[in-house]
């Protein structure tokens, strides 16, 4: 079977070093806001562009410390595409805010920017980005909305470590940038763990109170905090993880620059970019009419794929209250979508067999 994603493979690259820091830290007996979340949160922020980083617990905190930070709640609304991870829904729910869902482009599945300004009412705060399967938005145009509505904004990077837009990094094409760390993205760590990027630094002390049970020093609380803080070991492996993240990074664009030039089977939809450095193919999300048909083939013919993601936010139990709503475009993502094996560890003869058994469906 050739594997989605094997982490395993991922990972036991960098097993020598991980298995030194590990130790270092078992020797220091320090595991929670100590040296290796330091060196991790300042080469991160430095990697990103951005003046400040602070690591917490998950992306799903990280997106909600953010809205949390900039005190938004009942009756504020926050622009989100219709087509992302709930996480992103859900941190705006969270926060007693209205998520105001805004139909995507068909092509790059990314939040169209072009729709974002008819949703806009007097209630908007803020527009939050999803740089959704490891391509980062065009944000020029929604740069100019949100200054014409003093709007913030803010970015899901959750799947999209070091994507570019304009030659800049995401994390640091809005007020904040909120990213993930679960072992399956572009850098992962093996746990969850997540981060806040900005340049802001009033936000950036928030932040990181809010997340210290809102603490700016020991027993000191000027917030009515959580606790949400990255352990130095997942720090440890994201430290040893980030200078080799550029490299994995060229090594999914040229799997996905082999399957767009060589998987040619009619059935077969393919993702398209405006930029190849605005896409870290996070996954390789192709579309087909056939999708359980076509999953089945090539689970068959031992292909592994998965399906990012089957039923949209809006058609979930959780938002019954949108159950009756009709968004088209996300709607057809979602009954068409699954994702191709894509890894920084696919061998080239992996992905050609990939390409010959997709080509080979009928």
């Amino acid at each position: 079977m050739i594997s989605f994603l094997d982490l395993a493979k991922v990972n036991n690259r960098f097993r020598s070093e991980i298995d030194a820091r590990f130790a270092r830290i078992l020797d220091k007996g320090w595991y929670l806001q100590g040296e290796e979340n330091e060196s991790f949160s300042k080469h991160f922020a430095e990697y990103c562009g951005t003046k400040y980083a602070v690591g917490v617990a998950n992306g799903l905190d990280a997106l909600n410390l953010i809205i949390r930070a900039h005190g938004f709640g009942t009756g504020d609304e926050i622009i989100v595409p219709s087509n992302t991870y709930i996480a992103t829904i859900l941190a705006i729910s969270e926060n007693g805010c209205t998520p105001v869902l805004v139909e995507p482009d068909i092509h790059t599945y990314n939040i169209d920017p072009d729709k974002i300004e008819a949703a806009i009412t007097p209630k908007t705060k803020a527009i939050m980005v999803v740089h959704l399967y490891g391509q980062a938005v065009q944000m020029q145009k929604v740069w100019e909305i949100a200054g014409k509505h003093g709007l913030k904004v803010f970015e899901d990077c959750a799947q999209a470590h070091g994507a570019l837009y304009q030659g800049i990094r995401v994390g640091n094409l809005s007020d904040a940038g909120a990213f993930s760390f679960y072992p399956g993205k572009n850098l992962g760590c093996m746990g969850d763990g997540g981060a806040v990027t900005t340049n802001d630094e009033k936000l950036y002390q928030k932040i990181k109170a809010l997340a210290n049970y809102g603490s700016d020093r020991k027993y000191h609380h000027i917030y009515k905090g959580t606790n949400s803080r990255l352990d130095e070991l997942q720090a440890a492996v994201l430290d040893v993880k980030l200078p080799h993240l550029d490299a994995d990074n060229a090594r999914r664009r040229e799997i996905a620059t082999y399957y767009r030039k060589n998987i040619t089977n009619p059935k077969i939809i393919l993702p398209e970019t405006y930029s190849e450095d605005a896409a870290v193919w996070h996954v390789f999300a192709v579309r087909t009419e056939e999708r359980d048909r076509f999953q089945q083939y090539l689970t068959d013919n031992s292909v592994q794929t998965i399906i990012h993601y089957p039923t949209p936010p809006h058609k979930q139990d959780a938002y019954r209250e949108w159950n009756n709503r009709s968004y088209p475009i996300a709607e057809e993502i979602h009954r068409t979508i699954i994702s191709l094996p894509m890894s920084p560890v696919l061998t080239d003869d992996e992905v050609k067999q990939v390409t010959e058994i997709v080509n080979a469906y009928r």
